[in-house]
């Protein structure tokens, strides 16, 4: 059934659950795993002018290849085949679902795995959802996690 997983982490506990889910499918169906961070600042909505913007990116990245280095060992310890891709800025800044989709396309995945935050009113208008954005880009199979917790 499905051969090829695409996972998309980002640290949180969301994308935690939805890599525990990716390796019970993997495992179920035999299938390769490739976790995915997309690297983005677009979450900060003003410029402060005493951050540095390319040291802030820089953080970000480290921080997603420390992420992914995580997912890789915990896939690993499972037994399943995996990969993992850092991209260091989507393929248009905020264009984080775009990029999980284009990589979903490129590397043939049968399934998209992601977290959800289950954010509501105000804050999923403010902060966006990259769930829902891959959800309306794509026609492959997605599994969503969802996730009340704080991260």
């Amino acid at each position: 059934m499905y051969q090829r997983i695409l996972v998309a982490i980002d640290g949180s506990h969301s994308a935690d659950l939805a890599l525990g889910q990716a390796i019970t499918v993997a495992k179920a169906t035999g299938a390769e795993v490739r976790a995915v961070f997309v690297a983005d600042d677009s979450d900060l909505f003003f410029e402060v002018s005493h951050i540095d913007n390319d040291t802030l990116m820089k953080n970000i990245a480290a921080y997603g290849s420390d992420t992914l280095k995580a997912a890789s060992t915990r896939l690993t310890e499972a037994g399943i085949r995996c990969s993992i891709r850092l991209f260091d800025k989507p393929i248009s800044p905020g264009k984080i679902s775009a990029t999980i989709v284009a990589e979903a396309d490129t590397w043939n995945a049968d399934l998209i795995v992601l977290g959800t935050h289950g954010r509501r009113g105000i804050r999923r208008i403010v902060m966006g959802s990259v769930s829902e954005g891959v959800v309306s880009k794509t026609l492959r199979p997605i599994l969503l996690v969802r996730s009340e917790a704080k991260d």
